[in-house]
């Protein structure tokens, strides 16, 4: 219903013709306002769009940290994660493709990176892999009118892998970065230590040279007792007395030797004149 008094004018029996100028002004009015309620009826829908989306995306997060990223070892976690975009992903590239659109709990790499992790599984079906058995053997199928789903799924997968790899990167280097500073300190304090032993080996070779020629010169030397005495051994000349009233001279040593011990003592029986 028309609200504005120009066109509501033109509707009123009896009412004067209104001025051409004032009813093309209403129109126009009239125009802007029903785009503007039309704009503002496009943003509502987007705005509920946003928010159910919003609400998905959260949950995804949530089942991804910390749902997968805080229970798993985080090497296989990442790893899990990718397995999970590169499913999604290869669904995503070849929308029509059946061979993408489903995987084997028994394949042994999908069973290591998806069945065994805690979550991955969780996740995989939380983008609608459905669990189906075909001629006794199971599979995870994914249906492509879930394919709104799957892609919010890998978005949410991707924007967490952005985030873990830059700081699992910037992690490996600063372990990187440590490895190298402790191997650093290793060389240099064994460098140390063989400097100082080489040093230590320097200076006891030093002093047992030291030792050594200390000994050699100290044998080369003659000791103070060890003085040979090279000055001629001469007899005072002169004569003396022997006990028995004999004369001798002291440069006759056998004379000399002979007068001192005196002559034998004769037996009794000479003294005593044969009795």
């Amino acid at each position: 219903m028309d609200h504005d008094p120009a066109i509501q004018s033109l509707a009123a029996p009896g009412a004067a013709r209104p001025d051409h100028d004032a009813v093309a002004a209403a129109i126009e009015r009239r125009i802007r306002t029903e785009r503007e309620q039309a704009a503002a009826a496009t943003a509502a829908g987007h705005t509920t769009t946003f928010d159910g989306n919003h609400e998905k995306r959260q949950e995804f997060r949530r089942m991804i940290d910390p749902g997968i990223l805080r229970p798993n070892p985080r090497p296989l976690a990442l790893e899990a994660l990718q397995t999970l975009l590169r499913l999604a992903q290869n669904i995503i590239d070849h929308p029509n493709e059946a061979k993408y659109q489903r995987f084997k709990p028994t394949n042994a790499t999908i069973k290591r990176l998806l069945v065994d992790p805690r979550g991955t599984l969780e996740y995989a079906v939380a983008v609608l892999y459905i669990l189906q058995v075909e001629n006794f053997q199971p599979y995870y199928i994914f249906h492509p009118r879930h394919m709104d789903n799957l892609k919010i799924g890998a978005a949410m997968i991707r924007e967490a892998l952005d985030r873990e790899l830059v700081k699992e990167d910037r992690d490996q280097r600063k372990r990187a970065e440590e490895k190298a500073a402790h191997e650093a300190a290793v060389a240099k304090a064994s460098q140390a230590f063989y400097d100082d032993r080489k040093g230590r080996a320097i200076t006891d070779e030093r002093e047992r040279i030291a030792r050594t020629a200390a000994a050699n010169r100290a044998s080369d030397s003659p000791a103070p007792n060890a003085i040979a005495d090279h000055r001629p051994k001469r007899r005072m000349p002169g004569s003396g007395h022997t006990l028995s009233g004999n004369i001798i001279d002291v440069d006759d040593d056998e004379s000399a030797e002979e007068e001192i011990d005196g002559p034998a003592i004769a037996p009794a029986h000479d003294i005593d004149g044969g009795h």
